[in-house]
């Protein structure tokens, strides 16, 4: 258990049958930067019982938080998704990912595409001065089959603009964009269609993706990466990870749990 911290659960949201979040408390020593994720998980048995997280949280924030799904047969999610504000929790010490901007080559644009718990790292990407400071825009594109899992919209849409570290920067180059596929919704359609189609782009009054100036971040569902990789990859895309910095990144740690 020495790679682990304990900490206690401060806060839980539930926001749909399939989806709940959580805020713990943090361990002074424990630091990371904005996209990474750490293991995370409960001690069964003994023994630790954990998978990868992104955090949701940004890095000077005094607790971390956390996006998950819930899978009624998962070895862990099935036990996360009961988690009370008191109970402890195993946070790995040293978070890690490609989802980090010095992986990336420079740029004028950064768009970070997600979906469902994809969302994430970007929660903490969008609270970052220094993101801001390196790119003119920034462009959140968020895709969910339903409105109700459009988590964190208010957040984004109303207390983020508000926040007095980085509210003046989400005013002027935050882009948000949320879509979902299967009700009716102001953006509709999946993330790799609208881009194909160019809606998103006409929608957000942007050019087309261009290797010179846009650079992007890519979390979510296997089918959404593999077809956003090929798009890219088919205009001449690079993809960065650890000592190369590329056009594009992608965090392929995740799988249902």
């Amino acid at each position: 258990m020495s790679n682990f911290n304990r900490e206690h659960v401060t806060h839980v949201v539930h926001w749909t049958d399939s989806l709940f979040s959580f805020r713990t408390s943090r361990d002074q020593s424990f630091r990371f930067e904005s996209g990474q994720f750490t293991m995370l998980g409960l001690e069964i048995d003994g023994k630790p019982l954990m998978r990868a997280y992104s955090l949701a949280s940004a890095h000077y924030e005094d607790e971390l938080e956390f996006f998950s799904i819930k899978v009624p047969d998962g070895p862990l999610t099935s036990r996360l998704q009961h988690l009370k504000e008191g109970d402890t929790v195993l946070v790995g010490r040293k978070p890690t990912g490609t989802l980090v901007h010095h992986n990336l080559l420079p740029g004028k644009r950064l768009y970070l595409l997600g979906t469902g718990t994809g969302l994430a790292p970007f929660l903490s990407v969008i609270k970052d001065p220094e993101v801001y400071e390196r790119f003119e825009h920034v462009i959140l594109v968020h895709g969910c089959r339903q409105v109700a899992e459009l988590a964190y919209g208010e957040l984004i849409n109303k207390r983020l603009p508000e926040d007095e570290i980085v509210g003046d920067f989400v005013k002027r180059q935050l882009i948000y964009y949320p879509t979902v596929t299967r009700e009716p919704f102001v953006n509709r359609g999946r993330i790799t269609d609208l881009i194909s189609s160019g809606r998103l782009f006409q929608d957000i009054n942007m050019p087309a993706f261009d290797r010179e100036n846009d650079r992007v971040e890519i979390c979510g569902s296997p089918e959404m990466v593999k077809d956003l990789r090929a798009c890219l990859n088919a205009q001449g895309f690079s993809e960065g990870a650890g000592n190369r910095p590329g056009h594009f990144v992608v965090e392929k740690a995740f799988a249902d749990a």
